[in-house]
């Protein structure tokens, strides 16, 4: 056996076809006899993927706040997640790590003719905690966001440094209102203050991209018409490495392909609905983006895990929602369209209208942490090896404020996180803090200072006190 004789493959190992390549998971051939697989697993590899759901959460109203909509009542380790909108959360507690009462001053107005922009400029500071330049031309300015900062340092030794997805359609160009160029309301993606970065919204873009089906569309575009799978094209390849392979990464490489053939499924089968000729929900969407939120998001969190598992990308965003989105949401038990929902008039029944949305949309998160801690990575799993963050730069949407931002980490970053912590921070508290806090703990020493922040807010300490919101 390889891993006994000392010979093993690389981790960089690749099965490559007729215009496909696709890398592998971690395998203990991959790891030098006599290594511990915890000091080449995941030593450096901290995963990240940032998610931004757009209009706050009914937490952020006083009704809200009072009934813990949003966050619970108490904070340290024993609090009860029952009545918020995290509940779905609740099996993953021990990965879980709240932040509850911090502020987002950069997205708000800060003079007269921002105001009322506060939905065209809120996305562009999620992740960079800077304030966007008031322009409708070229010339947008923002800051770097928090992934890129990462992708800068840790992802220039992947495949792809850096992956952007996105669920609702992006104008790309022109500007959308009040001012403001579509560009801060498209991405929360910024490689420089100056240079937002596009996002995928088509999970066969997305699928092509991290598979390397096809160098050109046209080449892609000849692949789907064979009706193969990427497998089929790998097929001879598989079959050479199993014959090196032990019985254990035998049934990892089977158990990650499967994985990789059924997600290829679900696009296929997405595709041919679309192409079917019968009315969509979404008309005007790409042919491979699923008229149903819950596969498209399922879809793209697949993607994630997949990219992770093989370590073609260490760094996703992943936009949720668009600001001003009139979508409804037929499962959270709530027929309002999501942006007039938002917008509720602090009437204690459509607040609590609201949460449920917000609950629904925290729910689709479980099935991503859940795919995370069932794939094994060395001694660990990728839950282990991962930071999510979730959260949005609005506070209450109803009057477009910006304080008591929702925002939760989830997984063990490689250590930097403990799981299981409710943390409250004091009135004023920028949300820039956690976030220096969060990339000092998984690398970056390196910064100092991000956007707004005022000096770190500690992820890992309990509080003395267990404290009611």
């Amino acid at each position: 056996m390889e891993f006994i004789t000392k010979k093993h493959i690389s981790r960089r190992t690749v099965l490559r076809g007729l215009g496909v390549t696709l890398a592998l998971p971690l395998l203990d051939a991959m790891v030098p006899a006599q290594t511990l697989l915890a000091k080449t697993a995941a030593a450096g590899k901290v995963r990240l993927s940032a998610i931004e759901m757009v209009h706050g959460s009914a937490g952020a109203t006083v009704f809200g706040a009072s009934k813990n909509l949003w966050s619970p009542a108490a904070v340290g380790t024993a609090f009860d997640l029952s009545p918020s909108a995290l509940s779905p959360l609740e099996p993953f507690r021990d990965y879980l790590t709240i932040v509850s009462n911090t502020d987002v001053r950069n997205a708000e107005a800060f003079s007269l003719p921002e105001i009322g922009a506060d939905h065209f400029r809120s996305s562009a500071v999620f992740l960079t905690q800077a304030h966007p330049k008031k322009t409708q031309g070229s010339d947008v300015h923002a800051g770097t966001s928090l992934d890129q900062v990462y992708a800068q340092k840790f992802g220039q030794d992947t495949a792809i440094p850096s992956m952007q997805l996105s669920i609702e359609t992006v104008d790309q160009a022109g500007g959308c209102a009040y001012g403001y160029s579509c560009a801060y309301t498209d991405s929360i993606s910024w490689a420089s203050p100056n240079q937002p970065l596009p996002m995928i919204r088509d999970p066969r873009a997305a699928f092509d991209s991290l598979f390397g089906v096809g160098a050109t569309p046209a080449e892609r575009a000849a692949h789907r018409k064979t009706d193969k799978s990427i497998l089929d094209w790998v097929s001879g390849e598989v079959a050479r490495l199993q014959k090196d392979l032990g019985a254990g990464d035998r049934a990892r490489l089977g158990s990650f392909l499967e994985e990789v053939r059924e997600v290829e499924r679900r696009i296929q089968r997405v595709e041919a609905q679309n192409a079917s000729g019968e009315a969509r929900e979404l008309p005007e969407a790409p042919i491979g983006v699923p008229d149903s939120f819950d596969e498209h998001v399922k879809l793209m969190l697949d993607l994630q895990v997949l990219a992770f598992a093989t370590d073609v990308t260490r760094v996703f965003s992943f936009k949720m929602g668009r600001d001003g989105s009139s979508r409804v949401y037929p499962d959270s038990g709530v027929r309002s369209a999501f942006h007039p929902a938002s917008h509720h008039g602090e009437r204690e029944d459509r607040v609590t209208d609201f949460m449920k949305i917000n609950r629904y949309h925290v729910g689709t998160i479980p099935y991503f942490l859940n795919k995370l801690k069932n794939t094994p990575e060395g001694d660990k799993n990728l839950l282990d090896n991962t930071v999510v963050i979730y959260g949005s730069p609005m506070g209450n949407s109803n009057v477009h404020n910006h304080k008591r931002c929702p925002l939760f980490l989830a997984g063990k970053g490689g250590g930097a996180l403990r799981g299981n912590l409710h943390l409250k921070a004091a009135d004023g508290t920028p949300m820039a803090n956690v976030m220096l806090s969060l990339m000092q703990d998984i690398g970056l020493t390196d910064v100092k200072s991000f956007g707004d922040s005022t000096g770190r807010f500690e992820l890992t300490s309990v509080p003395a006190t267990t404290a009611a919101e």
